[in-house]
Formats: C-alpha cells, structure tokens, sequence
C-alpha cells in the first residue's frame, strides 16, 4: 500500500485507489483528495470500460475495510473501434492518422463503493482532432509519449497539440472523470473528502 496524497489535515480515512496509474494518483492528488493505493488483483480483457472499473475495485474490496474504493478504466472509441495501447511506433502513428481530423469518445468507467453501497458510472468525453500530415504525426511519435496510452496520446503532454476541440472533462482524458467523483463524493461523504 502506497500513501498519496499530502494534506495539512486528511479525513481519518483516505480512500482506496484501485489503481497503478501515476496519472489517477496525480489527479486526485491535485483535487487533494487522501487516498491509499492498492494495485487491483484484476486481469482487464476486451470489454466494457464500467465492468472494469467494477471488477478492479471490488478486488481490492476485503483489504479496505470500511473505506470507500475506487476503480477506474478508460478506452478510446472512434468509428466503432476500440483504440487500445499501441505496441510498437508503426500502431501509433497508424491509430493516430485514423483519429485525425475526426471526433472520438474517451469513455471511462468509475466505481465507488463500500461494503453498504456500489456507485457505478460511465462518462464519456468528445475529442476532435485537428487534421494532421506526416510531419505532425512524425514529430509526436518520435516523442514517445503514446507509449501505455490508450489511443496513443496523452492531452495532459505533447498532445495537446494533436486537439482541435473537447467536450465534456478534460481529467476524463487524463485518466479519472475528476467532475463525477467529486459529485459522487460530495453527495455520499459531505464535507469529509472537502466537498458538499
């Protein structure tokens, strides 16, 4: 168990991250949200990003006690086609030329629960790319910053470059619907995490 978050003043008890991902760790820890990480004990196959995000945090579940959990998965849809973590320099600039000038869905799933309760969600962003030639997509993929991302890119880096226009959460793209869960926690635990 890694200890996240540095708070002056932490709720008794911080949250459950279902999670080993530095970029759902560094978006709760800029909300100043107290939390715990516990990797899941999950294996993640094709399928729905909600299932996941379930299945992730109910395997962390029986080590968290009365804390609440949270799980989180994220996929790129566009076209019908999931876009996954490109392999290799040749998939991602395949994946990027394919999102190019289009719209695609970045869609998470999240779970928060307690022994009491399950919230389960799914959010869904909108993100236009702007039209890109061999030299944009060269330059990105020379980066190397599309490696472990879904869709191969990361909005929060290099990027940024690669967006027209975006609807709906910007943190959904990073990695964690930052606006549901900071609903979520303010409607089941007011005032404890800082919200409601």
């Amino acid at each position: 168990m890694a200890r996240g978050g540095d708070l002056a003043a932490p709720p008794a008890a911080p949250l459950i991250l279902a999670s080993t991902s530095p970029r759902r760790r560094a978006i709760l820890e800029q909300l100043r949200i107290p939390f715990d990480v516990v990797a899941p004990a999950y294996e993640e196959a094709d399928g729905d990003p909600v299932a996941h995000a379930v299945g992730k945090a109910r395997s962390v579940a029986g080590v968290a006690g009365d804390r609440p959990v949270l799980g989180c998965d994220t996929e790129v849809l566009c076209g019908g086609r999931v876009y996954g973590k490109p392999e290799t320099e040749a998939e991602a600039e395949q994946m990027l030329e394919s999102l190019a000038g289009k719209t695609h869905e970045v869609v998470s799933g999240l779970a928060l629960l307690t022994p009491w309760w399950e919230e389960v969600h799914r959010e869904v962003t909108l993100v236009t790319f702007r039209p890109l030639d061999a030299r944009d997509l060269a330059h990105y993929v020379a980066s190397r910053e599309w490696e472990g991302r879904a869709g191969g890119y990361a909005i929060q880096g290099l990027g940024a470059s690669l967006v027209e226009r975006i609807e709906g959460d910007y943190l959904n793209v990073v990695g964690l619907p930052a606006a549901l869960l900071v609903r979520l926690l303010a409607e089941r635990f007011a005032g404890v995490y800082g919200f409601g």
